[in-house]
């Protein structure tokens, strides 16, 4: 039997579109209630006036000048007229002269004011000058053929018994056109617009492209391990992040003692990497037939300790001789002085990602022993042994969570009661680490990879719905008004940005070469290396020249809240009203957006 649909009524169906329209007329008229539209104001004479006045500035952009020469004719007024009368003195006709009639009047009256035998075709402003000395504007003349001009102007209401003044300026063009100050100005800060974009794409870079596969789910959720081992990195990461920095900070001091001799940096340089490569070199054997003895494997990790910490030796001395060698070039370089700043600033980043790398590396390698010793004991003991085993270290486990994400909340409101930011929330944490245990088999592996996921995920959204207009007021705050700020706040939001769109890539790569190259025993980083990254090298330089050119625009923009580059300085003319220089700033955006944008079309297809 065959089901015939019902056909609705074209009454209704009428009646049903009538009150879909009349429910958007509504809408839309509750939105022009909210957006306040007023077409009164678009019919205001003063409105008009000035948006001509506006429109013409931005018109005439502000990018090359003359050199000038400037009349000035003040002619003695009085306002008001006094008792006796005022009778202006007898100006020198041979030279340029105003006067005004009458030569006395009342504030607030209407005069004519004429002047004779200047520039032809010159123009100036037309002011009032009371005793105070203070300019007050009356007109803008513009001088005939003649050396005449003539004009009606209201005085303004500034009485005075003393001799007042009205006073005009013309100016005259001389020699060829040069460029405007404005125009300097401008090629300066658009310059300095595109070098922090640049950089903050560099920085950006570089750390979303590592942080992406943390956000890529085809990579994490193959990512396993028991609760044991979960726990137990949940123990000794906050515990290696302190003793990495502890050690990187102990081998930063003695680099420091022999900072002061570029010989001793050299030598301590090359002698530190010598050291680590050769250690490196003897404590990783190439290929080992059988299973070495407990104290040859004791021997290799004593080596690669050895190793490591020659390595972050010779880098901190590194990083002191690219500080000592660029102060010095920075001085004696003259105009080229910014190489030298500029390998001193290295430097100085260098020591700093010293010690932020070995406290990760550290945390990375117990993280990494710890969930091998969980491995090994899901395998040794049994189910009941591994059940109480792992309530005890889940307990330990989630006390530590809780306490560091407490002291967090602590340090930011100062609450300052260890009852309620350490006592309690480490109890807590407790219970919640055995409920936790008590849920899931000790034996099972656990989805820990899809976890880090979410979380990667969720902090890159939060990062990208924070503008960077936004994230530079907070900067400026840190390192001071300047380009510096901008170039922090847009790598904090290129970060977000790259790393969710080149997870995305990552997770849309085709799945045939990874199973082929998982098949032959490789483990997840050889997996990344040779089956994901060959994939996404193209779509990646895609990503990143794209948010070149993102930074570029957006980079006009943060000047606004003190971020440097060339939006600062056109906010400064915009509230100055100074149209014309802001024209020039517009011109020199659109001009570098468009050459960004013609430039990373062209790169994509050549590189793509």
């Amino acid at each position: 039997m065959i089901n015939k649909k019902k056909k609705t009524s074209p009454i209704l169906r009428s009646g049903l579109i009538f009150l879909a329209v009349l429910f958007g007329l509504v809408v839309y008229a509750y939105g022009f209630k909210v957006t306040k539209v007023n077409l009164q104001e678009t019919k205001s004479e003063r409105r008009k006036t000035q948006l001509v006045r506006i429109v013409r500035a931005l018109a005439q952009p502000d990018l090359f000048t003359y050199d000038q020469t400037e009349v000035e004719v003040n002619q003695p007024v009085m306002v008001p007229c006094p008792p006796s009368g005022y009778t202006a003195p007898e100006p020198d006709k041979s030279k340029p002269y105003i006067f005004m009639t009458p030569s006395c009047a009342d504030p607030g009256a209407e005069v004519t004011i004429e002047g004779f035998n200047f520039v032809p075709n010159t123009t100036g402003p037309l002011s009032f000058i009371p005793p105070s000395d203070v300019t007050l504007s009356l007109d803008s003349i513009t001088i005939d053929e003649n050396g005449h001009f003539s004009t009606t102007v209201k005085l303004p209401k500034r009485d005075s018994d003393q001799v007042q003044y009205i006073r005009a300026i013309t100016r005259q063009n001389v020699g060829a056109p040069h460029l405007s100050q404005t125009a300097l100005d401008t090629w300066d800060k658009i310059i300095e617009t595109v070098f922090l974009a640049l950089l903050a794409t560099t920085f950006g870079t570089l750390l979303a492209i590592p942080l992406s596969f943390f956000a890529a789910r085809n990579l994490m959720k193959d990512v396993t391990t028991p609760l044991i081992s979960i726990a137990f990195s949940l123990i000794v990461i906050p515990v290696g992040i302190l003793v990495g920095a502890r050690i990187a900070g102990w081998i930063n001091q003695l680099s420091l003692l022999l900072s002061g001799n570029i010989i001793f940096l050299i030598l301590g340089t090359l002698i530190g990497f010598l050291i680590a490569w050769q250690v490196a070199r003897l404590s990783l054997p190439q290929e080992e037939i059988q299973k070495p003895r407990l104290s040859t494997q004791i021997l290799h990790i004593l080596g690669l300790v050895i190793a490591s910490l020659s390595f972050i030796f010779a880098c901190f001395m590194f990083a002191g001789f690219l500080t000592l060698s660029g102060n010095y070039f920075a001085g004696v370089l003259g105009s080229f002085g910014f190489l030298g700043k500029f390998f001193s600033d290295v430097g100085e980043i260098t020591s700093m990602l010293i010690t932020v790398l070995s406290a990760l590396a550290v945390a990375g390698v117990f993280s990494s022993l710890t969930g091998g010793v969980g491995l090994k004991m899901t395998k040794k003991f049994n189910k009941p042994v591994m059940k109480t085993l792992t309530i005890l270290v889940s307990a330990i486990a989630g006390a530590t969570l809780f306490a560091l994400i407490m002291a967090g909340i602590d340090w930011l409101y100062q609450i300052n009661n260890p009852i309620v930011t350490l006592y309690w929330p480490a109890a807590l944490g407790a219970l919640v680490g055995i409920l936790i245990s008590l849920r899931f088999d000790p034996m099972a592996p656990l989805p820990i990879g899809i976890v880090i996921y979410y979380i990667s995920r969720t902090i890159f959204n939060a990062l990208r719905s924070i503008e960077a207009l936004i994230m530079v007021i907070v900067f400026v705050v840190w390192v001071g008004i300047g380009p510096f700020a901008g170039v922090l706040a847009l790598s904090l939001h290129t970060i977000a940005a790259l790393a969710k769109l080149y997870s995305e890539q990552v997770e849309s790569i085709m799945t045939g070469p990874m199973e082929a190259i998982k098949a032959t025993g490789a483990n997840g980083l050889q997996t990344i290396v040779y089956a994901v990254i060959p994939q996404i090298i193209p779509p990646y330089i895609s990503f990143t020249m794209y948010r070149w050119d993102i930074n570029v625009r957006m980079s006009t923009i943060i000047g606004f809240a003190g971020g440097g580059g060339i939006g600062f300085l056109l906010y400064q003319n915009i509230n100055l009203l100074n149209y014309r220089a802001a024209s020039a700033q517009m011109l020199a955006i659109a001009l570098v957006v468009a050459s960004m944008d013609y430039l990373s079309s062209r790169m994509r297809e050549k590189v793509v």
